[in-house]
């Protein structure tokens, strides 16, 4: 009973798609997110003096609020995956266990 039920959902259009578009959704987002993550890393391997360099009189480097802003940016970057997982992707499973109950 529970092989069938796997394979009727296996083999509904609406679970391809919505495997296809999550899994290529959050690839591009890995591959963006590894970008900027790596840019940074890479900034302060290859190029200490750019983020050294001192903001106004104070202590502040400009590494300071560049770090910031990929902490930031993985903040933002998390909730635009859960906003559309929350809106299409729930969306998508909801008719797909309804078919699959009939």
């Amino acid at each position: 009973m529970e092989n069938d039920m796997a394979a009727k959902i296996a083999a509904n259009p609406k679970y391809q798609q919505l495997v296809r578009t999550r899994s290529s959704f959050g690839w591009i987002l890995t591959a963006i997110m590894m970008v900027v993550y790596y840019g940074y890393i890479a900034i302060i391997a290859f190029d200490k003096e750019l983020f050294s360099q001192r903001l106004g009189e104070g202590v502040m480097t400009v590494g300071i609020p560049v770090g910031l802003g990929v902490i930031v940016f993985t903040i933002l970057i998390t909730g635009f995956y859960v906003r559309r997982a929350n809106s299409e992707f729930d969306r998508l499973t909801r008719e797909i266990v309804q078919e699959s109950g009939k």
